[in-house]
């Protein structure tokens, strides 16, 4: 299968180049930080244990069934008779992307407009709000759907679990940094010889590099995945106006929580690259302007859920925070 007959094929070949290059630079770069800091701490027996418990902390991760994800969010089963088009959406872009089954479609009653795909290859789920099915065109819905199945053919949830894992263990070394800098101030005081300080500022400063290097790795898997969308779609533009549509919606919601405020401009502290430069490159892969999928014809109606109504969603407070 030809994915970029109809793509400008040279900025598809850097994009796609970029991205890899930027995901090893920086996977690699969390795991050089995470044997760091196990060897400041106890030496190469500290790396081989530091690898071991990695290793075990991830496959749990990955190994996590996609329905206790969804249990937390209160998520339900779209079925093929509720909302036929997104099925018949997924079933396209599954045999499009090579997947053996498309994934299974699932739905959070909500206001927000969000989406968000769990799972493996062989056992994936695309959980969409019903905020999202009522506020985007099916072109729209199309270029989302297509993001998120390209998180599963990534394999995105290793990647981010693997960079998870990195962080969080980081973050514990880092305590033992910070409890040798308080047993060695007694020595500080008397001239600080033999206090290894260089290896204590590298514990003390580990959750904030991995923090950095996990976010930015995130974005990088957000742009290969607007990639991948894209090439699965045909449609840059559907994408490119669902992520404006997005902004648009989300900067509401802050603005609405936030009376006065102004929405900060992006920085290195976000999940997600800006929406300008996602649209930028996004359209930049344009060299034909009709779509793979066309779906513009299809009778669903932007502002009209084809899910049946439950109510005002509920509000409550639990030990993760607010959940709707």
């Amino acid at each position: 299968m030809n994915t970029v007959t109809r793509l400008n094929p040279e900025v598809h070949a850097e994009y796609r180049w970029r991205n890899r290059l930027h995901t090893a630079v920086l996977a690699g770069g969390s795991l050089c930080l995470l044997a760091l800091c196990a060897f400041t701490i106890a030496g190469p027996e500290g790396v081989l244990w530091a690898a071991i418990g990695g290793g075990i902390s991830l496959y749990a991760a990955v190994r996590l069934s996609p329905r206790m994800v969804l249990g937390l969010y209160n998520a339900r089963p779209l079925t093929v008779g509720v909302f036929p088009d997104g099925h018949r959406i997924l079933e396209a872009l599954s045999a499009r992307a090579g997947l053996g089954r498309p994934p299974k479609l699932y739905i959070v009653h909500s206001r927000m407009m969000n989406a968000f795909s769990i799972g493996r290859r062989d056992d994936s789920v695309v959980c969409v709000t019903d905020g999202l099915i009522r506020g985007l065109s099916m072109r729209e819905f199309t270029g989302v759907v297509a993001h998120e199945m390209a998180h599963i053919v990534h394999e995105d949830i290793r990647v981010m679990a693997l960079s998870d894992v990195v962080s969080r263990m980081t973050s514990v070394m880092s305590f033992f940094g910070l409890f040798l800098a308080l047993f060695n101030l007694p020595q500080l005081a008397q001239g600080g010889h033999g206090v290894p300080w260089i290896g204590i500022m590298v514990l003390i400063l580990a959750p904030t590099l991995g923090t950095l290097l996990q976010l930015a790795l995130s974005r990088t898997r957000e742009f290969d995945a607007d990639l991948t969308a894209v090439e699965l779609t045909g449609d840059p533009e559907g994408l490119s106006l669902a992520l404006v549509k997005l902004e648009k919606a989300q900067g509401r919601m802050w603005e609405a929580m936030m009376p006065g405020a102004r929405i900060p401009d992006p920085s290195i502290l976000r999940s997600h690259p800006k929406t300008d430069e996602r649209v930028k490159r996004i359209m930049s892969l344009k060299k034909k302007p009709e779509p793979w999928i066309d779906v513009d014809g299809w009778p669903h109606i932007a502002g009209k859920s084809l899910v049946p109504a439950t109510g005002k969603p509920r509000r409550r407070l639990g030990g993760m925070g607010v959940w709707y």
